[in-house]
């Protein structure tokens, strides 16, 4: 029987020589793929240099993965006996070697596969070491039909392979607990930008910093927020050490008031639910109030919302505030409605000892209802001739001093002896006499009515809006806008002479309680 020769059985395998192997046997038919090489690159260690002699490093076996390109004339491994082969043995693609395999010498006890490969423009030599020919020789030919085909898998490091590899296997663990699927140009490319702007800050620290300053939005209840606000500001309303609240007590009560009807007006939702319309329904509900009426409302609401911010129970980015209807209406300004010379008599003749140095310091002294309600009657008689409004008392918290005039002093001469609070009930209370007296004497309500007539006709006497406006603590702006040329200085004379009907004697000294209860 004739034994076939061996290049015949060479050429059978061989896909340059019988292009229908691949069909018969696709391993001797497939090139590597990209893949196949860079997990190779992982398992051994290339040596980096323009020596094929530097370094050594052995290969896993690995066998199965020796291919050939179809127009490669290299023999296969597997039929070439290493006795045969003289070295450096050179692999070639179409007549060009691209590779070099070194035999064992003295001193090295392995072979070595050497190869060139361009990058960033330059050449670069490449290397791996096996411990047997065949080996070298598969990954000899491997080699030889990438290069071939262009693959830049050829050109990586060692180094280059595993972190690719490390890399791959970390995105694959990012995909697999947060669903996204990120490629490894795309995860480089995202970190060399952002790296770029960062300006000599790491990555790791711009996202610490940056989630130091993220607020997680916790959902609460929007009535539960309101009880929590108006609960963590009551203390601000209360006076202690005999020093004043820092919030006044009746605005306190307006705030807690609007509030809990806002919270009442959207049952059920939570604070970070709250949406444009929300504010603009609630708005709507006060469309008979006037303008600064509602104003007042959006700001405490306003105010409200802010406080949910810094309690991270709404987002900061929020943008509720551009609801429509929420945005700060123009008040018009309107024309001061005060009390006339008459009124102010009748109304000093017929109220009790209680309300009547209320009226005589609002109407003759020009104080602020909230003033008179902080005033004690040590602070009427500490300065002579003076009401001392001290920054405990005075609305903006500066002291002032406020001229007793003869008429005001004719009023209070019969309290001389009186110690405690000007007024020793509840602000309620006093809103409720002041009713009472207007409705017996048949005189319409005028908003602040008695400290209006006060600085309209303090103007009018002495024509110089500084004075008027020291005396009163306003502004001489505000003085000159709003209260010139309002009375004539004939009915100035009149309310500045609104005295007691006869003279006060001892019999006439009241002596009130130092402080009442409702």
């Amino acid at each position: 029987m004739t034994r076939p020769h061996p290049l015949r059985h060479y050429k059978s395998c061989n896909p340059l020589l019988d292009k229908t192997a691949e069909s018969r046997n696709p391993v001797c038919g497939l090139a590597a793929s990209v893949a196949q090489l860079v997990e190779q690159l992982t398992l051994n260690q290339l040596v980096l240099g323009s020596s094929p002699s530097r370094g050594t490093n052995f290969a896993k076996e690995n066998d199965g993965l020796g291919q050939q390109t179809k127009l490669s004339t290299n023999i296969p491994a597997e039929l070439e006996s290493e006795d045969n082969v003289k070295f450096p043995k050179k692999l070639k693609h179409r007549g060009k070697v691209l590779a070099t395999i070194y035999g064992k010498r003295k001193g090295r006890d392995y072979y070595r596969l050497y190869w060139r490969v361009r990058q960033g423009g330059k050449a670069c030599s490449r290397m791996r070491d096996f411990r047997t020919y065949s080996e070298a020789k598969r990954e000899g030919d491997k080699l030889v039909a990438d290069l071939a085909k262009g693959s830049r898998v050829t050109a990586l490091t060692p180094g280059q392979a595993n972190d690719a590899l490390a890399a791959l296997e970390r995105l694959q663990g990012f995909y697999q607990s947060t669903g996204r699927r990120v490629s490894l140009l795309a995860g480089i490319s995202e970190y060399c930008e952002a790296a770029g702007k960062l300006g000599g800050y790491t990555v790791g620290e711009a996202v610490e910093r940056f989630l130091a300053t993220v607020a997680v939005v916790q959902r609460k209840a929007l009535a539960e927020a309101v009880a929590e606000f108006i609960e963590g500001r009551k203390h601000l309303a209360e006076a202690k050490d005999g020093k004043r609240s820092k919030l006044s007590p009746v605005y306190a009560y307006n705030v807690a008031m609007w509030l809990n009807g806002f919270a009442g007006t959207f049952p059920g939702y939570a604070v970070c639910d709250l949406t444009k319309e929300h504010l603009n329904t609630y708005i709507g509900n006060f469309k008979e109030l006037s303008a600064k009426s509602r104003n007042d409302r959006r700001a405490v609401v306003k105010m409200f919302l802010g406080w949910c911010v810094q309690k991270d129970y709404l987002a900061p980015t929020h943008r509720l505030f551009e609801a429509v209807d929420f945005k700060t209406e123009g008040v018009d300004a309107t024309d001061i409605d005060f009390y006339r010379p008459k009124e102010l008599r009748d109304m000093l003749d017929v109220a009790d000892a209680e309300l009547l140095p209320v009226l005589a310091l609002g109407g003759l002294g020009g104080l602020r209802r909230e003033e008179i309600l902080r005033l004690d009657w040590a602070d009427v008689w500490r300065v002579k001739g003076k009401v001392e409004i001290s920054a405990r008392i005075a609305k903006g918290r500066k002291r002032r001093l406020v001229d007793i005039c003869p008429a005001l002093a004719a009023w209070l001469r019969p309290y001389r002896n009186v110690t405690g609070p000007v007024w020793g009930k509840s602000p309620d209370a006093l809103e409720e006499a002041l009713a009472g007296l207007r409705g017996a004497l048949a005189i319409p309500a005028r908003r602040n009515g008695l400290r209006h007539a006060f600085v309209t006709f303090h103007m009018a006497m002495h024509a110089n809006e500084n004075l008027t406006a020291a005396e009163a603590g306003n502004s001489p702006q505000m003085i000159h806008d709003h209260y010139r040329a309002l009375a004539t200085r004939r009915e100035a004379v009149k309310w500045f002479g609104v005295k007691p009907s006869r003279a006060t004697g001892a019999a006439d000294i009241i002596q009130l309680p130092a402080k009442a209860n409702d």
